[in-house]
């Protein structure tokens, strides 16, 4: 029970207790800090399997405080600056910075140390989830699909670009600010993505992801000099999809198609913020890929009915997207699209000439698109052929449970 406790404070106080020390005692130190943490929660699972403390949230930042201080009084540089830390009046600011609103604003600030131009992107979102998010180098990496000693790489790398380049824990300037909170969405988005259609090999659905990304983006929006129409937009669609997450598997874990999936269990409560939030977008002048996609996903969420899909309209967000922002899984998505309205050839000439390198982990989908094309026109035989390709080329063990029942539907039904 105790160890459940400590597990659930780390994954939602790691990235806060973080934030707050790197604020005060600098970005020199974050390696410092985040062993100082991590001695925290190791020092809590062993303490508090005798007795619980009253408050556990204070007890922790308490010790979190002291350790960080301990570990800098080590550092024979820092030995005078250590001294100061631990009594006074800099021992009661350090303490301050632990209200909601601070905690909230040494968050944001650390969201844009990640997202800094002097790290390169693989390195922001890495060092992101770790620092902001509590991940460990382990869930990073399934996460990104990536080895534990890249991720590990990664990390060291961004913390020593940060000491290198003199990196502030601060809001980037104006001028600065729009190129770096497109950067951070950009991350936020990814983040959800990989929690909503996860490449883990066990998991296709990661909720810690998707939570992190929505609760990261609240917190960007409650600063006025954050917001935009694309900002909005972003939490627009991350609650369309949140709202979905509960139907897309069955009480088996096996993945359940959006043909398929009971749409009662879709949760209007984030729909209903979702179309609030879509509404706010709109009284701004900027437009973003954010618009398109939540407006994509705002149709799934109004057809009471697969059937009554408005693939059309989808169709016209899609192309939009595509001209706003070229991409080859936007071309794919088109195709998927003009599949559910027999638009064959159109299909089968996209398929032709898309890149299939550019989908990277995602390739499977190309051939499982190949496999619905030959599947409609009633060529079965292709159709499994291609789903056989797809299957090798998944790594989702729900995925692959999920196409090997396709494909023997579909070899079922070339028998009759």
């Amino acid at each position: 029970m105790e160890n459940k406790i400590v597990d659930h404070l780390f994954r939602h106080h790691y990235g806060k207790m973080v934030a707050i020390l790197v604020r005060y005692f600098g970005l020199s130190h974050i390696e410092t800090i985040e062993d100082a943490v991590q001695d925290t929660f190791i020092k809590a699972t062993l303490q508090w399997r005798k007795q619980l403390p009253d408050n556990p949230e204070a007890w922790l930042t308490k010790v979190a405080k002291n350790r960080t201080i301990d570990l800098l009084r080590s550092i024979k540089s820092e030995k005078n600056r250590a001294d100061k830390i631990a009594t006074g009046t800099s021992s009661i600011e350090l303490n301050d910075l632990f209200l909601d609103h601070e905690i909230a604003d040494s968050q944001l600030r650390m969201i844009f140390v990640a997202c800094h131009p002097r790290l390169k992107p693989h390195e922001q979102i890495a060092f992101a989830l770790k620092t902001i998010s509590g991940f460990s180098t382990k869930e990073i990496a399934a996460a990104l699909l990536t080895k534990e000693d890249t991720i590990t790489k990664r990390l060291n790398r961004a913390k020593q670009a940060i000491v290198k380049n003199n990196i502030q824990f601060d809001f980037p300037s104006p001028n600065e600010a729009q190129d770096r909170l497109a950067r951070v969405m950009e991350v936020v988005y990814l983040t959800f993505n990989e929690g909503f259609h996860s490449t883990n090999k066990d998991k296709l659905i990661r909720e810690d992801l998707c939570g992190e990304s929505i609760r990261l983006c609240k917190l960007l929006l409650k600063k006025e000099k954050f917001r935009s129409g694309s900002l909005y937009a972003l939490f627009a669609l991350l609650c369309f999809h949140a709202a979905r997450l509960e139907s897309k598997t069955n009480d088996a874990n096996e993945i359940v198609d959006i043909r398929e999936q009971d749409r009662s269990k879709w949760f209007f409560p984030l729909i209903q913020i979702g179309n609030g939030s879509m509404n706010k977008a709109m009284e701004y002048d900027d437009v973003s890929i954010y618009h398109y996609e939540a407006a994509i996903a705002a149709e799934h969420i109004k057809a009471k009915t697969f059937e009554e899909t408005n693939w059309e309209r989808i169709l016209n967000w899609y192309t939009e997207l595509q001209e706003l922002q070229p991409s080859t899984f936007h071309l794919l998505n088109i195709a998927i699209v003009n599949l559910q309205l027999n638009n064959f050839e159109v299909v089968k000439d996209i398929l032709e000439k898309l890149p299939i390198s550019d989908l990277e982990q995602r390739e499977y989908l190309y051939y499982g698109c190949y496999a619905e094309y030959y599947a409609k026109r009633g060529d079965l035989v292709l159709a499994v052929a291609h789903l056989d390709t797809t299957i090798k080329k998944t790594s989702n063990r729900q995925e692959r449970a999920y196409l090997e029942k396709k494909k023997l539907k579909f070899e079922m039904q070339s028998q009759i």
